[in-house]
């Protein structure tokens, strides 16, 4: 199995705090409208890391597991892209040039955590208290 890198401490304050990171990929990825360096991928969400101004400055872009409508895996040969289609109106989003184990550890991940966020929680029955009510004809 292979160690899963240690994500930044830039990353780490922008958690939640029931937050944790589930897959740290430390890999460039030239997404057509970001210079990605990293995807974190927690229980929650999925983060761009997206340094600039030489690294001295850090973007970061989140997509929730609620706007993922679904994901697929595009195994190549050493490589793998991940395509995520988001809600209706959002460009989807490729995470491409992956290597294979860690495409698919995140794959999983993904497909597990935005199919949990798709299922309706459980049904809360309304709570009825029956309060006595007290009569006028019962008090003459």
């Amino acid at each position: 199995m292979i160690a899963m890198a240690s994500p930044p401490d830039d990353l780490k304050k922008i958690l939640g705090s029931n937050e944790r990171v589930e897959h740290y990929l430390k890999q460039k990825i030239y997404h057509p409208k970001l210079n990605v360096d990293s995807v974190i991928v927690t229980n929650e969400r999925i983060i761009l890391r997206h340094p600039h101004a030489l690294g001295l400055k850090k973007d970061y872009t989140d997509f929730n597991y609620k706007d993922i409508s679904n994901v697929t895996l595009e195994k190549g040969v050493l490589r793998s892209k991940i395509k995520l289609t988001l809600k209706p109106g959002a460009e989807p989003l490729s995470l491409g040039d992956l290597p294979n184990s860690d495409a698919e550890k995140a794959y999983g991940i993904i497909r597990e955590n935005s199919g949990a966020s798709q299922r309706p929680g459980p049904a809360v029955a309304p709570v009825v208290v029956a309060v006595p009510v007290k009569s006028d004809s019962a008090d003459k």
